[in-house]
């Protein structure tokens, strides 16, 4: 009897140190966003600066969270961003202190990940959505490129910033 029962519990104890090895996160889709991941320094087109944000993973590996704060001051903002398996998509829910929130979804395609809003309408009654693409360049910098779609055809950029690394964690 004694053998049956460390038998078990040799088998038991083998199964839950297995789940907590299990990263139900690392997936080729789950770090898709990966290369946003870091302490950044961000500068508007003409190089003035923009602001600083911070990417880092938490709840293991599930979740991007950042942190933003404008150069100007007075402007911060955080973002969680995850890998929806229901859906297929990435999502993203930012709110930042002034009362303002976006929710995004979309994928990565290439070297950029693609998210937009559901379409909305706005005061003067036309149907609008705003769109965001971070590119992955080449030197390891990351562009975002902040674009709202009036009516499918006016494009209105509400912010377009060059992420360069300070350090990466």
């Amino acid at each position: 009897m004694r053998h049956i029962l460390l038998s078990f519990a040799l088998l038991f104890s083998s199964l839950v140190f297995a789940q907590k090895d299990t990263c139900n996160c690392c997936t080729e889709n789950h770090e898709a966003f990966n290369f946003w991941i870091g302490e950044w320094t961000v500068t508007n087109p003409d190089g003035s600066p923009a602001g600083e944000n911070s990417i880092q993973k938490i709840q293991d590996n599930c979740i991007l969270l950042e942190r933003w704060t404008s150069a100007k001051g007075g402007y911060t903002g955080t973002s969680q961003n995850f890998y929806n398996l229901k859906t297929k998509q990435w999502e993203q829910l930012w709110i930042d202190n002034q009362g303002g929130h976006l929710k995004l979804k979309g994928n990565r395609k290439g070297n950029q990940m693609i998210m937009r809003t559901d379409d909305q309408i706005n005061k003067e009654g036309k149907s609008f959505y705003h769109q965001i693409t971070w590119t992955k360049n080449d030197d390891g910098s990351v562009r975002q490129l902040w674009e709202t779609y009036t009516e499918g055809k006016t494009v209105t950029i509400a912010f377009d910033g060059l992420y360069k690394m300070k350090s990466k964690k």
